[in-house]
């Protein structure tokens, strides 16, 4: 008996369709508003910061926020651009680093024979149930014994393993069948050849997914700047964003920790969105299609 895919996944918009989409749009309205109201906060005036009771929606949008955040920054001797900068070059190291060492990782584990090789696994499994503040005495030891405070190499070498990442690259890996890899050796193919042109291929969605988290790990991260750096200069944009409230004046400052909280935001949405469609196929497909 034959099925029609049509009834069953429809490319076009059905009447069956309704009982979906009732029951789903409440709860992407839902989810958007922690979005909708970090963009609004952003705008408000003071006074509708401080109204009371609070609003949702910004009546009177001003700029005049962004304006503090900027002003703030270029008084206080390091400018913005500075912390930006400093941002994007350790997110962007860190990355590439952790997804690289990852997925090598991952495909060794994976497919290769070694000894000791499932132990290694399960150390790194283990690794999974530390918090940041269980590890941080270690990391700021290594970091002393390394002799590299307040560098950029303080900022990028404690973030570089994820645990997280090495389980989902390698969990993915161990899908791809050993039979496409003996193929490639058949064919004279050496272990990174294979690497290079047939796992990563296969394993793009838990890359993107690696790399989702490892931007989110790093972007938003606090402890590399309070603890592995004293120069002010050296410090990421997160740490400066995150005094804003704290070192200016407790009201003027709520409205500039709100565009710091926008700006803090927005890149995560925007990698998420890109990315999104990896990160589905990483959670319910094989790395073969």
């Amino acid at each position: 008996m034959a099925f029609k895919s049509s009834g069953i996944n429809p490319k076009k918009f059905q009447k069956s369709q309704l009982k979906f989409y009732i029951f789903l749009i409440p709860f992407a309205i839902f989810m958007l508003l922690p979005i909708l109201f970090i963009i609004n906060h952003a705008f408000k005036p003071l006074d509708e910061l401080y109204a009371f009771p609070p609003r949702f929606f910004v009546i009177r949008p001003t700029f005049e926020n962004f304006e503090n955040l900027f002003e703030l920054a270029n008084t206080s001797g390091i400018p913005l651009s500075r912390y930006l900068f400093n941002s994007l070059l350790v997110t962007g190291a860190v990355v590439f680093l952790s997804v690289f060492i990852s997925s090598l990782a991952g495909y060794v584990l994976s497919k290769k024979k070694f000894t000791g090789k499932k132990a290694i696994f399960e150390i790194n499994t283990a690794a999974l149930m530390f918090v940041p503040i269980a590890v941080m005495i270690p990391r700021y030891l290594t970091i002393s014994y390394l002799g590299i405070e307040d560098t950029y190499f303080a900022h990028i070498f404690p973030l570089i393993a994820m645990p997280v990442g090495l389980f989902l690259i390698k969990q993915f890996i161990d899908q791809i069948p050993d039979s496409l890899i003996e193929a490639a050796v058949i064919d004279g193919a050496g272990s990174f050849k294979i690497y290079y042109k047939i796992i990563l291929p296969l394993i793009k969605p838990a890359i993107a997914t690696a790399a989702i988290l490892a931007f989110q790990l790093v972007w938003n991260d606090l402890e590399t700047s309070n603890l592995f750096t004293t120069s002010e200069n050296m410090r990421t944009l997160a740490f400066f964003m995150n005094t804003l409230a704290v070192e200016t004046n407790v009201v003027v400052g709520q409205g500039m920790a709100a565009v710091a909280a926008l700006i803090m935001f927005v890149p995560n949405l925007i990698l998420f969105i890109i990315l999104q469609s990896k990160v589905m196929n990483t959670m319910s497909h094989s790395g073969l299609k």
